[in-house]
């Protein structure tokens, strides 16, 4: 290493070397820093050793030291890894003892750290180092992509611009000149969030949302249409027996393949034939075979109540709510009967015919509350479905094909606690176990996960102990605090501890897809998503507005 005559009269030397820690004592901390940056915790040091190595570290805290009149100061660094011949070697353990001098790192130095590992084909830039915005963080595309990944901060950390972020940068990359380039990516958008931030979108909402309910599989079909918690074996047997009868009645297809239908069959099946067998068995009379000898009733047949007469009243009543709820249209209405299998995909995979998109958003802010789960778990299912399906063929036409799916897929799921929750309620158990396979399996497939939350302690660990890569925002809450270090290495030091003080768009960027964990300041999006913040204070001053409330019962009640 090549060090300054400004740089020799500096007077810090190592004092202690760690594992995971580098002590190093400083006379002057004024004349400790170089005009590109002022010195601070986070700031990066490179440490000579007797090799031709330079030790990089990242200041944790800073310590005084008083004695016989002389006011030294205690630095205290984070070792990150090695710049060797201009090349940045991840790992702090090679320093030798003892070191011999101790300097800031100039731009160039860090800059090193961060574009000479990743391949400018790989990189993907979306964030800046938080300590200084000249320096880009790349992270490797293919590693933070083809891996799971979670977004997680409090109201107000920047969690949804980020996320908008990445997929404008995800969607506009090409390599070529054409219109789309070949990404994938679908929305969850609980909040209507995310329309503004995507105009070019396949925008799906209540209104054009159609989603074919005999596609549901056997633990979507109970629990959207059965009462789970009561535990009726009689309304489960019934339900199962009048779905499987009516799918085989209307089967087109040869008798040996008619007799193989059952529960989870993706074929079409009419949900009022349901309810009128339902009804039948509720009131069925059993004939047998005697006659009344006297009475008013002589000569007539006799008739004995059937085992479940008077047993499915309250299934019948629930199913009639559920067919007759027009908020439920898009799932039982006759739309969702015509719906072709083929149909379903274009729509959630952006293949429309009139309109090709990179992005298609669901808006899920006018889906009941009750069903949201079990809309989220079909959706789910499908694309995973489809995942599997398509590199089996793609496999079976070449055996050998490597890139077993040529056009992947990533699910984001915004605010993920809300339909993939840390909870063992029947309620959650079909999105839970959709969203739970994909983020087990699904990266085989061409499918991964992008989750968002603000409360990740309340997430399903199971999913989020996939993820690979973690984008960890301002945290306040010491539950989700707690449960988000468990989850990172414990490598990371005090790094980890920042995240409560961070400031907007501020983010511990940590995973197989970045060279060393680093606090980044988020880069601006395009255009950005809407704020749901209700400025109260502004419209509170305003003069006082009338409300048309009939206007508003008219829709309530529609």
């Amino acid at each position: 290493m090549n060090i300054s005559k400004n740089e020799e009269k500096i007077n810090a030397q190592v004092i202690a070397v760690f594992p995971d820690k580098v002590k190093i004592i400083v006379e002057d901390l004024e004349n400790f820093k170089i005009a590109e940056e002022s010195l601070k915790v986070g700031s990066y040091l490179k440490i000579a050793d007797n090799e031709n190595a330079v030790l990089i570290a990242i200041i944790e805290n800073f310590q005084i030291s008083v004695g016989e009149g002389v006011q030294n100061y205690i630095i205290e660094a984070f070792p990150l890894g090695v710049l060797r011949n201009g090349k940045f070697e991840r790992g702090g353990d090679s320093l030798a003892i003892p070191p011999k001098e101790v300097v800031p790192a100039t731009i160039e130095d860090i800059k090193k750290i961060y574009e000479a590992p990743i391949h400018d084909h790989e990189s993907f830039c979306f964030s800046k180092l938080a300590s200084n915005k000249e320096v880009s963080v790349p992270v490797n595309g293919n590693n933070f992509f083809n891996k799971h990944i979670a977004i997680v901060g409090s109201t107000g950390s920047g969690k949804s611009h980020t996320l908008a972020k990445i997929i404008q940068k995800a969607t506009s990359e090409k390599n070529g000149d054409f219109s789309l380039n070949n990404s994938h990516i679908i929305i969850f958008d609980i909040h209507s969030e995310y329309k503004t931030a995507f105009p070019n979108a396949n925008y799906i909402d209540i209104s054009n949302l159609i989603l074919p309910y005999w596609m549901l599989n056997s633990e979507e079909l109970e629990e959207f249409f059965l009462d789970t918690e009561a535990n009726d074996h009689n309304q489960r047997n019934i339900f199962k027996e009048a779905i499987i009868a009516d799918r085989k009645e209307k089967f087109l297809g040869s008798e040996q393949d008619k007799q193989k239908i059952h529960l989870d069959s993706p074929i079409l099946f009419d949900i009022n034939a349901v309810l009128d067998f339902a009804k039948f068995k509720n009131t069925e009379q059993i004939d047998t075979g005697e006659f009344y000898a006297s009475g008013e009733k002589k000569g007539q047949p006799k008739y004995n109540q059937g085992s479940l007469h008077g047993k499915l009243t309250n299934f019948i009543n629930r199913l009639e709510n559920k067919i007759n709820d027009k908020r439920l249209d898009f799932f039982l209405g006759e739309n969702s009967k015509k719906i072709t299998f083929e149909e379903t995909l274009q729509s959630l995979l952006g293949f429309t015919p009139k309109k090709e998109s990179n992005i298609t958003i669901i808006d899920l802010s006018g889906v009941p509350f009750e069903i949201l789960s079990i809309t989220v778990s079909l959706i789910s299912r499908l694309v995973f479905e489809y995942g599997y399906i398509y590199k089996k063929l793609r496999c079976l036409k070449n055996p050998n094909e490597k890139i077993n799916n040529d056009a992947p897929i990533l699910l984001v799921y915004e605010e993920a606690h809300k339909y993939v929750p840390n909870s063992d309620l029947m309620k959650y158990r079909s999105s839970k176990m959709s969203i739970e396979r994909i983020a087990k399996e699904g990266r085989k497939y061409g499918v991964t996960l992008l989750l968002s939350s603000q409360r990740p302690s309340e997430i399903s660990e199971t999913i989020f102990a996939q993820c690979n890569n973690f984008i960890a925002m301002r945290l306040t809450n010491p539950l989700d605090q707690a449960y988000v270090k468990k989850l990172l290495p414990d490598s990371l030091g005090s790094l980890i501890d920042k995240m409560t003080s961070f400031k907007q768009g501020e983010a511990l960027l940590v995973g197989e897809s970045i060279i060393i964990p680093s606090i980044v300041q988020i880069e601006p999006c395009t255009i950005a998503p809407s704020s749901n913040d209700i400025p109260y204070w502004e419209l509170w001053k305003n003069q006082w507005k009338n409300i048309n409330l009939s206007e508003i019962k008219a829709e309530w009640h529609k």
